[in-house]
């Protein structure tokens, strides 16, 4: 009996270092640590790029393993709560943008604003990474770069019909009335003129903006959300597909099995809106594919918003993990999954003309002519509303409430007043 009861001591003493080794591994003899680091996988390719970068490091590093946990996206949230209340986080994490502030409110993010000022001018990050990084003057995880809603097209398509592509020239972005006609004429032999104007917040958020609506107040502590200009835009985006045909519904791609990138690649929608990250995908399909600003409703503008690398406050070895996180923040890195068509840099330097900037990281053969001609256009961003909200309850009302009149017609002015008054309510038992 004693023999079995020192056994589960001994498995469960092992099982208390496995998860301990969750805040950093002690160092091993020879001195080497291990640093955990763990982030959700939205594609193989990010993965792979991932590892790819982290090999890298532990080259340059040669006294640090880092030891990365890639995650299902749809299941990160979830993993990461119950991890940082079993106080077993990993040293170095991804924290979406939108659980920033929840997170660092939790007190479980590390304060790295003395090491962050003392290495980065905050000056150097674009305008929105740098509002989304600043919480009350504290900096609790640096954002890993930029990512922004754009327009896709098959040029082939676009060649077929005698369409001229639409211009990458940010002072000449096609007007919604110019790209719901194109789309129009583009709907046919079993083509669809576009897609993803309705798919999820992002891109929903990007199109209120423009057509001047906003979710927020400028500090964030109110919902604005029901008002004339975002009832026009919203009335706008599921128009094209009930009134115009010229979109399809979520429910076609899955009868297809075809994600959006692989109904761009085939011919089955002539052009895509979504996240500058899907270029990494687009660009090794094989097909010739474009790139445009977001049509305007009014004001031409994309946002920006990515996640932030932060470091556990229970992490063992802090000093290791900001140099893990100055390493994700680098050329070598970020330059390189900005190289793929992954990522967008987040500081002007990067943006400059150079080796050390644009130069440095920018591949024609990938990318095109096309973020070059598009340079201040992303780099002026404005803020992604979902990375300011003050809980990521906020987000799941808004899509909610949303669905019901894409998916299920209900009346548009209701739908409009029960976000409002939801997420007031919400807002107001924060205070």
């Amino acid at each position: 009996m004693k023999k079995i009861i020192l056994i589960g001591f001994m498995v469960l003493s092992l099982t208390a270092l496995m998860f301990a080794g969750g805040r950093g591994d002690s160092p091993s003899a020879g001195g080497e640590i291990t640093l955990t680091f763990m982030g959700w996988e939205a594609s193989p390719l990010e993965t792979e790029a991932v590892k790819n970068g982290i090999a890298a490091f532990e080259k340059a590093n040669p006294g640090i393993k880092v030891s990365y946990t890639p995650t299902p996206q749809d299941g990160y949230l979830a993993k990461m709560l119950s991890a940082l209340s079993s106080n077993s986080a990993p040293d170095v994490f991804f924290v979406q943008s939108g659980d920033y502030r929840s997170f660092a409110s939790r007190g479980v993010l590390l304060d790295i604003t003395d090491r962050f000022n003392a290495n980065y001018p905050l000056d150097d990050f674009i305008d929105s990474s740098r509002t989304i990084m600043d919480i009350n003057g504290r900096v609790y995880g640096i954002s890993s770069c930029s990512v922004s809603p754009i327009i896709y097209y098959n040029k082939d398509i676009f060649d077929k019909y005698g369409e001229p592509y639409p211009s990458a020239d940010p002072a000449k972005v096609w007007t919604i009335d110019e790209f719901r006609a194109v789309a129009k004429r583009l709907t046919r032999d079993g083509i669809y003129g576009c897609y993803g104007l309705e798919t999820n917040g992002i891109m929903i958020n990007v199109q209120v903006i423009s057509g001047g609506g906003s979710q927020f107040t400028v500090d964030y502590n109110s919902s604005i959300y029901n008002s004339p200009q975002t009832k026009n835009v919203l009335q706008i985006i599921k128009a094209i597909r009930t009134e115009d045909k010229s979109m399809p519904a979520s429910s076609t791609l899955e009868n297809v099995g075809m994600n959006a990138a692989q109904m761009l690649q085939t011919g089955k929608v002539a052009m895509l809106m979504d996240g500058s990250w899907a270029l990494q995908q687009l660009s090794t399909l094989g097909f010739p594919v474009g790139i445009a600003p977001v049509p305007s409703y009014g004001k031409p503008v994309t946002t920006g918003q990515a996640h932030l690398h932060s470091i556990a406050k229970a992490s063992k070895h802090p000093e290791e993990a900001w140099k893990f996180l100055q390493f994700l923040s680098g050329m070598e890195y970020q330059g390189q999954l900005c190289k793929e068509g992954l990522w967008l840099p987040n500081r002007k330097s990067l943006w400059a003309d150079g080796p050390n900037g644009i130069d440095g990281w920018y591949d024609s053969a990938r990318l095109g002519p096309y973020y070059r001609q598009m340079k201040n256009y992303l780099i002026n961003v404005v803020v992604e509303p979902s990375a300011m909200q003050k809980a990521p309850i906020l987000g799941d009302i808004i899509n909610e409430e949303q669905d019901k009149f894409f998916k299920d017609d209900e009346n548009i002015d209701t739908i409009l007043a029960n976000i409002e008054r939801r997420s007031n309510a919400e807002l107001q038992a924060l205070r």
